[in-house]
């Protein structure tokens, strides 16, 4: 007995030692770096033409017409059907293409679930079909451990133009039990290296789980916004260096119990601002914010957010010119409403530019079968052009695919959540969110289009 307890032991020790030479980095460097958009390319001078025809001139009137109102249209970025499919995450490749993942099974925590991705060409305006990134068994044998469930993909770029792919893996429990595992890849996604397990704790090394993107600091290390779900709930920041390695974490919100899937706003090299998830229990249910003005080193006490957050995940962007945008489910309860919302103080107002997603009118309403279901056809056909013109036993099959989620009650409920926003080099905006847990849709718009929703709602309002 005795000599079992000794090796015991020196397991452990040895484990400990490990855990700590593991643990030991250098000191992190703070400060961010600020992501350039292009500069627009010079316009050609125009050819002499031949006179247009009557034909050709209503054409080339129409096509200014449209420029001039913006591009806004949307898509279904997944193809799979009949599974379930949430919490995507985008980033766009050197050639301008757009690149999502998700995860997708026949149930969220399933050991079928899959992380996948596809490709959207903004030229085209179409996407790729969907491919199996990585799985629950291809994991499994990477990191040699047992892995229950995986899920929450999120994707960035390293210093070195490298992407690096994080997602959540459990191994025991449910979510709480979280740890997470990055891939990375040198060809823009195509490959990837093998998964390894990030220590984000010399001791237990779990409930450390990733929705947000993640974000460069100055000396080219990452940051990578995660939270804690394991007894308490609270936001934290992991600090990266060049290899991928944990070199620093940090607790963001100070006495912040509740805070969830941090948001990083990067507004200057030493201001930033984090919007949080909430799930504590105050009335009204708000978001939460806190934010730095020493490049991360140290982060303000959490604040209530102007705007309500009915425990659901949101995205954010600053612009160029500061402004934030966000999109987010403007209620205190439920899912069944999408907003874009802008703010230009800084994130201590906010004012809904466009409604996305809004199905809050039929949540108290008694529909059957059949007048749910041509609610869902509707919004299919409207959420993807291809649907739209798509033979009646294609369009069928999506909205059959929609039916077992949307009348999982036997009513007719909607979901649409877990946004996640970027823009691109060009300053174009795609969005991507989970449509009913069923679909991820896409939805793209430019400059011109919200220049337009800022100027009515100046109008509106009289500013």
């Amino acid at each position: 007995m005795l000599t079992r307890y000794l090796a015991l032991a020196a397991v452990l020790l040895a484990f400990g030692l490990g855990l700590h030479k593991a643990w030991q980095q250098p000191a992190p460097a703070f400060g961010f770096s600020i992501p350039v958009l292009e500069a627009a390319p010079a316009q050609p001078v125009a050819a002499v033409k031949k006179p247009l025809t009557r034909k050709q001139y209503r054409e080339l009137l129409a096509e200014k017409q449209r420029a001039a109102r913006g591009r806004y249209a949307s898509h279904l970025a997944s193809s799979r059907l009949h599974a379930q499919t949430h919490a995507s995450s985008l980033i766009e490749l050197k050639d301008g293409r757009i690149r999502a993942f998700w995860f997708s099974g026949s149930r969220e925590g399933a050991s079928d679930v899959t992380i996948n991705s596809a490709l959207f060409d903004p030229q085209r305006g179409e996407w790729s079909a969907e491919r199996i990134v990585t799985s629950r068994a291809d994991t499994q044998r990477a990191l040699h451990r047992y892995v229950a469930k995986l899920g929450n993909p999120v994707v960035g770029r390293a210093a070195d133009g490298s992407l690096h792919l994080f997602y959540v893996t459990v191994s025991l429990g449910g979510w709480a039990g979280s740890s997470i595992t990055v891939m990375k890849s040198v060809d823009e996604g195509e490959t990837w290296g093998t998964p390894r397990r990030l220590i984000t704790s010399p001791f237990i090394n779990i409930s450390t789980l990733v929705k947000s993107a993640p974000f460069l600091y100055a000396d080219g290390s990452m940051g990578l916004p995660v939270y804690h779900e394991l007894v308490s709930k609270f936001a934290e920041m992991l600090h990266l260096d060049a290899a991928g390695n944990v070199i620093d974490k940090q607790r963001l919100a100070r006495a912040g119990q509740g805070t969830l899937q941090p948001v990083v706003l990067v507004r200057s090299p030493d201001e930033a601002l984090v919007l949080t998830r909430y799930s504590g229990k105050d009335n009204p249910h708000l978001a939460r914010s806190l934010s730095t003005e020493d490049g991360g080193k140290h982060w303000g006490v959490v604040e209530k957010s102007s705007f309500p957050n009915p425990d659901a995940a949101l995205s954010a962007t600053v612009l160029p010119d500061g402004m934030l945008l966000a999109v987010l489910n403007h209620q205190e309860q439920g899912r069944d409403s999408l907003s874009l919302m802008s703010s230009v103080d800084g994130g201590r107002s906010w004012k809904e530019l466009h409604r996305l997603e809004e199905m809050r009118v039929v949540r108290d309403k008694k529909l059957d079968e059949k007048q749910c279901l041509n609610i869902v056809q509707g919004l299919l056909q409207n959420s993807d052009q291809r649907l739209a013109h798509a033979p009646e036993a294609t369009l069928g099959e999506y909205v059959e695919s929609a039916k077992a989620r949307v009348r999982a009650d036997g009513g007719c409920g909607f979901e649409f959540s877990y946004p996640y926003l970027i823009q691109s080099r060009n300053g174009d905006f795609h969005l991507s969110y989970t449509w009913n847990r069923v679909f991820i849709k896409h939805v793209t718009f430019d400059q011109i289009w919200l220049q337009r929703r800022l100027k009515k709602d100046a109008h509106a309002t009289g500013h």
